[in-house]
């Protein structure tokens, strides 16, 4: 058990029995009463963040976290498929740890996942990703008036808002924070 006062900004805490990322903490004192940390803390579970008091009687317990680089391997009935590429393990991760970033996953590309305590919480997607164009509609000559734009279906099914030049086959870059085209690759 640790002291509130040790909490810091990226740092993984159990708070109520669920690990929680810190993303912000403040010191704060308020004239004669005793002092509390403010924290601002991500549910590595379920991503919702929340704001905690912790008096300075309160205890509090830090989790070890760790990164892996992992390599998507495929998608069955029982969850993710990756390979640790250096102990040649295959880890199943869950449906609903991937749900929000399968879109952006391709086979055969290394991720970073986070492990708290050793058990996978979360997928560390770059930046940008680097995607396939599978199907796109033909551009209609006379649309260039202005910036047209026309959708793109992905290797991975997302559909992204791209310029008319763009042609099945290309290989395009994709935020992944929003999803939207950044540019050819």
């Amino acid at each position: 058990m640790a002291n509130p006062t040790d909490i810091r900004k990226g740092k993984v805490i159990d708070y109520n029995g669920v690990p929680h990322a810190v993303l912000e903490v403040q010191h704060r004192t308020q004239g004669r009463q005793a002092g509390f940390v403010q924290v601002v803390m991500r549910n590595l579970n379920s991503g919702a963040s929340i704001a905690v008091k912790f008096l300075s009687s309160d205890n509090v317990t830090f989790l070890t976290m760790s990164t892996m680089t992992l390599e998507y391997s495929y998608v069955d009935d029982m969850g993710h498929h990756f390979l640790d590429t250096t102990t040649y393990d295959d880890i199943c991760l869950p449906n609903d740890l991937v749900e929000d970033k399968k879109n952006f996953l391709s086979i055969g590309k290394t991720y970073d996942v986070s492990c708290v305590n050793e058990k996978p919480v979360e997928i560390i997607l770059p930046a940008s990703v680097t995607m396939k164009v599978i199907d796109s509609p033909e551009g209609v000559r006379g649309d260039t008036a202005s910036n047209v734009q026309k959708p793109a279906t992905t290797e991975t099914g997302l559909v992204v808002q791209v310029p008319l030049f763009i042609k099945p086959g290309e290989m395009i870059r994709v935020s992944s924070s929003d999803g939207s085209y950044i540019g050819r690759a």
